[in-house]
């Protein structure tokens, strides 16, 4: 028998698409997928981010040919983790036995899990914004570390549709305070370097390494690359970085808690040198534009926690 009035029936909201992560065979590497198409991998073996392609498929970071991804040494390319220490130590300082750039970027670390943001309510959403993979490495993970210390990191990634978030975690869970810099040491990839510009530290004071450390000062134009680039800007995390192709706006920079921005560019002789950078000619497709904290040391105390990060928009 049918009812006068029948009950409105309740409206079935669709599933939405949500990221997707998978782990290798090998359990080398991590793997995620946004709905909309970007895609980003992760090697265990430093936590190195080694590729981040937006929707179109275009490839944001620069990734050497001759680059090693079977963790016999750390990668060259991508986003390598530098911690607790930023180039050659000195020998007198507590980091002194380390190798150049610590030992974060060659240590195998643990995937820790995913996270994904909430699914959009508008109309037309092509589900979750974003997924934040975590993973993490201690001082017991460490067979033989030469650094006499205890930490915790927590290492976070985080892709979105038109951006790539790193931020790290450090925790001292020992008795003793210590030293240590950290640096997202992110090759970008880009058409040609003699069209390249960089905005935003037109008129920064800099350490030159290729000159032995001297403060140099800024010209007060964007800075193009015309010979072997190796620099340490140091400014205010809030001033926004951006790299330019041909005039037009490529990628942007925003820090979190890092003072510092690292500029460099082999060339061509310092490229022919590295064994593992490759195509030869590889130094025109490249700009390393990296977010740190290596200008002076930061003391972590006992039981204190260091955060830091930055974020890349492709534009």
């Amino acid at each position: 028998m049918d009812r006068a009035k029948k009950p409105t029936a309740i409206p079935v909201s669709p599933i939405q698409p949500t990221p997707q992560v998978s782990i290798s065979d090998d359990n080398s590497r991590v793997t995620a997928n946004l709905p909309t198409g970007e895609q980003l991998d992760v090697l265990l073996y430093g936590a190195t981010v080694i590729s981040w392609k937006s929707a179109n498929g275009k490839e944001n970071l620069f990734l050497s040919s001759k680059a090693q991804l079977d963790g016999s040494k750390p990668v060259r390319g991508g986003i390598p983790l530098v911690f607790p220490v930023f180039g050659p130590p000195s020998p007198e300082h507590a980091t002194g036995k380390l190798p150049q750039h610590g030992f974060a970027r060659n240590s195998r670390w643990e995937y820790l899990g995913k996270s994904s943001s909430e699914s959009s309510s508008l109309p037309n959403s092509k589900g979750d914004a974003s997924v934040k993979l975590d993973f993490g490495l201690s001082n017991s993970m460490l067979s033989d570390s030469k650094w006499d210390y205890q930490f915790n990191l927590t290492y976070s990634v985080t892709l979105s549709q038109d951006s790539l978030e790193t931020s790290l975690v450090v925790r001292n869970t020992g008795s003793s305070n210590y030293d240590f810099q950290v640096l997202f040491h992110t090759y970008l990839a880009i058409n040609n370097i003699s069209e390249t510009t960089i905005t935003g530290l037109e008129n920064v004071t800099f350490k030159d390494k290729v000159q032995g450390g001297k403060e140099t000062q800024p010209a007060g134009n964007p800075i193009s690359i015309e010979s072997e680039t190796d620099r340490i800007y140091t400014t205010a995390p809030g001033q926004v970085i951006k790299i330019l192709e041909n005039g037009k706006d490529r990628y942007e920079l925003t820090r979190d808690m890092l003072s510092d921005v690292v500029v460099w560019n082999p060339w061509i002789e310092k490229a022919k040198g590295m064994a593992d950078f490759g195509p030869e000619d590889g130094y025109k497709k490249m700009i390393c534009v990296e977010a740190g904290s290596v200008s002076a040391w930061n003391t972590l105390e006992a039981g204190d926690t260091w955060e830091g990060g930055q974020r890349i928009k492709a534009l």
